[in-house]
Order: structure tokens, then C-alpha cells, then sequence
């Protein structure tokens, strides 16, 4: 298996995202889930991706069944905290205290059935907190051996500066695909490879969209993320979906898929940057794994660059009220 570094820490060039296998995707079924962990770790997809939110909480119940009884060097495992949730979907806030960071760790540890994780991230920043005490606070856990690295997610390159002085940060994981690049002009990228920190992107297929499986909003079942997030609606779908028939167009003349293209783009734009593609499904993930030996030329990376110029997708990423805690 193909490998790439978050600072310090080696994981598989191509991750596995959880979060679907619980919630915010339509379909929800352990059985499949707990085989396609299973058949990830078999072809050397060892890095699995899940946080105390996703559920809240049976994400990582969930995974930590898959992995019982397997050897613990055999996986690579990240979670995240410091988003909190009330009994409605709703109902949200963040949590950036050095005392939630200590209980957080607690919880994960006995949902995951294990000592320690490999990378503890940060989810999104509490803007009550100040990142100093957030990070020496699980910097702490470092020292006290139930963490191994320590990661942001969603954050700009100001808070990623004061983070690292504090305690070496080895990744920060935001969105990034060929219809979400804002990581290649807010800066991010660049400050991770000034300071030696790998990137994970998160919804390297824009939420299944750059796959070409998606072609009606219709689809959607009524408890589907996608039905509430702007690129997916009205006008700004079928503009998108434009965007797919190029994809497609340009994967076939590889004798490839739409995802195995997308997911080759990401990996080609920097050895820093491991996607962590989401599925519950062991055929995706096979298919999601042969991109690993999808080779793309220069004049292919221009092709598909010029098809998805930055900000080509209609649409923001997130509703309004969700966009607000990116980039802090």
C-alpha cells in the first residue's frame, strides 16, 4: 500500500471517512459498514477517519466494533471533538475548553475500545477559546499517552500558526475536491507545507457528486444532508452537474470512473494531501482504491483544472449558518 506523512505520522496515501456509515447519508447499514472497514484494512487502507459528533457518538461505537480484536498497529486511528450537540439536529455548539478536551478524549476512548488514538483533531474552533489553551490542552494528552498527534480541521492560517507554536500540529483537515479548492487561495495549503503538516481532504467527491452517480435532487432521501446544502439545489445543481459530464468525458478516454479521476487529481495536486473518501459500501471503496494506481500527466492535471477553474461550483459548500464556523 502507498503511504504519505501527516508530519510524523505515516498513514495510507488514501484514507477512509466513517461519517456516512452513521449519519447525514441516507441508507445507514452496520453489517455492510463493519465489512467495508474490514475489506479497507485488508487492502492496506489502514487510515480511518471518524469523530464524537458523527451520531452523536455511534460513529465511533461503530468502528470501534470493527476493530475489536484486531492488532492495534494494524490501523491507524483519527478522531475528532469540539463540536457539541443538543437533542436537536439543529441545536449545536463548540467546545474549545481544556476540560472538554480531557473528558472528550475519555468518551472516545471507550466508544473506540482502545488506549489511545493516533491523531486527535479539533473539528472546528470555539471562538470563546482561545487556540492556545485548546492545544496545550491536548498536548497534555500527548504526554499522557493516550494521543499520539495532534490535527485542526477547518481553520485558517492564523490559528494554524499560534496552534503549532504551541505543540507541533501534524495535519488540518478541511474540504478540498476539484469543485471545492479553497484550500489553494486561503493559504492553508501553503502554511502546511512552509511548516511540514500533512493535509487530509475531506469530501474529496463532493459528497458524491463528482462520481456521475448522482442526477436528480429527487434522489435525496428526506433525511439526506445534501437536500440542505446549496450547491445541491434549484439552478445550482444542474449547473454543477455540468461540471460531471466533463468529468466523466475525460475519465473514460483513461478507462477509468468519474471518482477514480477526482481522487487521482487530489493526490497528484501534493504528496502532503491524503483524501479520506466516505462510503459505506465495499464496491465504492474498491473502486475509491484503484485511483491509487491512476497515474495523471501534467496535460491531464491542465484539463481538469480548466474544466474546474477555482470557484467553479454554483453554490456555497455549506448553508450559511454552518459556513460561519469555517475558517476561524
Amino acid at each position: 500500500m502507498h503511504t504519505r506523512n501527516l508530519g510524523n505520522l505515516t498513514v495510507s496515501a488514501l484514507g477512509l471517512g466513517c461519517m456516512g456509515m452513521s449519519e447525514f447519508y441516507s441508507g445507514r447499514d452496520d453489517a455492510e459498514s463493519l465489512r467495508t472497514i474490514d475489506r479497507a484494512l485488508e487492502l492496506g487502507i489502514t487510515l480511518l477517519d471518524t469523530a464524537d459528533m458523527y451520531g452523536p457518538y455511534t460513529n465511533e461505537e461503530l468502528v470501534g466494533r470493527a476493530l475489536r480484536g484486531k492488532r492495534r498497529d494494524s490501523f491507524v486511528l483519527a478522531t475528532k471533538f469540539g463540536i457539541v450537540r443538543g437533542p436537536r439536529p439543529q441545536d449545536r455548539g463548540f467546545d474549545g475548553s481544556a476540560a472538554h478536551v480531557k473528558q472528550s478524549i475519555d468518551g472516545s476512548l471507550a466508544r473506540l475500545g482502545v488506549d489511545y488514538v493516533d491523531l486527535y483533531q479539533y473539528h472546528r474552533v470555539d471562538p470563546k477559546t482561545p487556540i492556545e489553551e485548546t492545544v496545550g490542552a491536548m498536548a497534555d494528552l500527548v504526554k499522557a499517552g493516550k494521543v499520539r498527534f495532534i490535527g485542526l480541521s477547518e481553520v485558517n492560517t492564523t490559528t494554524l500558526r499560534k496552534a503549532h507554536a504551541v505543540s507541533p500540529i501534524s495535519s488540518v483537515q478541511s474540504e478540498y475536491s476539484l469543485w471545492t479548492r479553497d484550500p489553494e487561495t486561503d493559504g492553508v495549503l501553503e502554511v502546511c507545507r512552509e511548516l511540514g503538516i500533512g493535509f487530509l481532504a475531506y469530501s474529496p467527491l463532493g459528497r458524491g457528486f463528482l462520481s456521475g452517480r448522482i442526477t436528480r435532487f429527487e434522489d435525496f432521501a428526506e433525511d439526506d444532508y445534501r437536500r440542505f446544502s446549496p450547491r445541491f439545489q434549484g439552478e445550482n445543481f444542474q449547473k454543477n452537474l455540468q461540471l460531471v459530464t466533463r468529468i466523466e468525458k475525460l475519465a473514460r478516454a483513461r478507462n477509468a470512473t468519474a471518482s477514480q479521476l477526482a481522487l487521482a487529481w487530489v493526490m497528484t495536486k501534493s504528496p502532503q494531501v491524503v483524501p479520506i473518501p466516505g462510503t459505506k459500501r465495499r464496491a465504492y471503496l474498491e473502486e475509491n482504491w484503484k485511483s491509487l494506481e491512476l497515474q495523471l500527466t501534467p496535460t491531464e492535471m491542465a484539463e481538469l483544472e480548466a474544466t474546474f477553474p477555482l470557484g467553479v461550483a454554483a453554490g456555497a459548500r455549506y448553508p450559511e449558518a454552518m459556513m460561519s464556523s469555517v475558517g476561524r
